[in-house]
């Protein structure tokens, strides 16, 4: 036996070598050892997965959301949607539709869009006495463009449905009149605005240019045209579609008119299939008798009234220079809220 004590040496792996001779005769006829490349954290290391050449079977086909069908109204997420045909309706188009053109032709007046400017069809000294000067709101850009963009898909349906001999949907041109109604009113409430020029700020020299309203005033007059609008329906007069008043005595909407066919939802209760968030938990006015009145407001089914503190800015002061310095007041209202 020898004394010399063995000692075990562990065996470290080794990668693996691929041995391969070179193409061309040589006199070396050694084998070459070549490592393979060890391979990165990042690189996919999976089996490629073989190409299809034919689409998949057996998965089923994405289905289609499906509209609520409560009067042909629809939802999407939490909120309401207008129902189509209504008085609500005829308010959203044409509201959008002055806001289109009230939008661009701001624009264009201010310089920031490269296809338009000024109106520069406003020249020359009017019969009052004053100069046509400045930048007049070019308010006919605005509407042509809005025209274009606004009605193209209910103009498409109405030129269709011509072509193919049917009868054109009344909520088709019930949309159209109410864009046209909604771009007639910048024009026709166009105003003068006027600059005094002159020594010690006298008006030897006035010059003027036409400006649109604000848009804030647009929507208080489509506000009262929204509660005098006229329900009406489509007849034929004398080959073509028109829109006449659905009772004999109801005058013929003018061009500025906001007209409907559906008459609106009970919007007392909630209801989102039908665009209604109902009137539970609203604030009412209890003096009033009005729109804001408890009485309507409410739906005749009574209001809870309770206290309530209220904070507000108080005894403000002006200090030189220049701040206002206010106080925070408390006090207590009533408030009323439909049941």
């Amino acid at each position: 036996m020898s004394n010399k004590t063995e000692r075990a040496v562990p065996i470290t792996a080794r990668p693996p070598e691929v041995e391969f001779r070179g193409a061309q005769d040589s006199p070396d006829t050694s084998p070459h050892v070549v490592p393979l490349p060890v391979a990165s954290p990042y690189q996919n290391t999976s089996p490629a997965r073989p190409q299809r050449t034919r689409p998949r079977r057996g998965r089923k086909p994405r289905k289609k959301r499906k509209r609520a069908k409560s009067g042909g109204e629809g939802i999407v997420g939490p909120y309401p949607i207008v129902p189509q045909g209504t008085r609500e309706a005829a308010f959203v188009h044409a509201i959008s539709s002055a806001g289109v053109a009230h939008a661009i032709t701001r624009r264009c007046s201010s310089g920031e869009l490269d296809d338009c400017g000024c109106d520069r069809s406003v020249r020359g000294v009017t019969h009052q006495g004053f100069q046509w000067s400045g930048c007049s709101d070019n308010i006919a850009y605005g509407v042509s463009l809005s025209k274009r963009f606004v009605d193209a898909r209910d103009r498409k349906l109405v030129t269709r449905k011509k072509k193919a001999g049917h009868r054109v949907s009344s909520r088709a041109l019930m949309n159209l009149h109410n864009n046209e109604a909604g771009r007639k009113l910048i024009e026709d409430n166009m105003r003068v605005e006027c600059k005094c020029h002159g020594v010690s700020g006298s008006c030897e020299l006035k010059t003027c240019w036409k400006a649109m309203p604000t848009f804030r005033e647009i929507g208080e007059i489509l506000k009262v045209k929204f509660d005098e609008a006229t329900q009406v329906q489509v007849k034929e007069v004398s080959g073509r579609p028109e829109l006449e008043p659905n009772q004999q005595y109801f005058r013929k909407p003018t061009e500025v008119d906001l007209v409907y066919v559906t008459s609106s939802p009970e919007y007392c209760e909630y209801d989102i299939n039908r665009g209604s968030l109902g009137t539970q938990g609203r604030r009412c006015n209890k003096t009033s008798r009005g729109m804001d009145g408890c009485d309507l407001l409410c739906c005749s089914r009574g209001y809870t009234s309770a206290m309530e503190r209220v904070k507000e800015r108080c005894s403000c002061k002006f200090h030189w220079c220049c701040y206002v310095k206010c106080r925070t007041c408390i006090r207590d209202v009533k408030v009323h809220t439909c049941k």
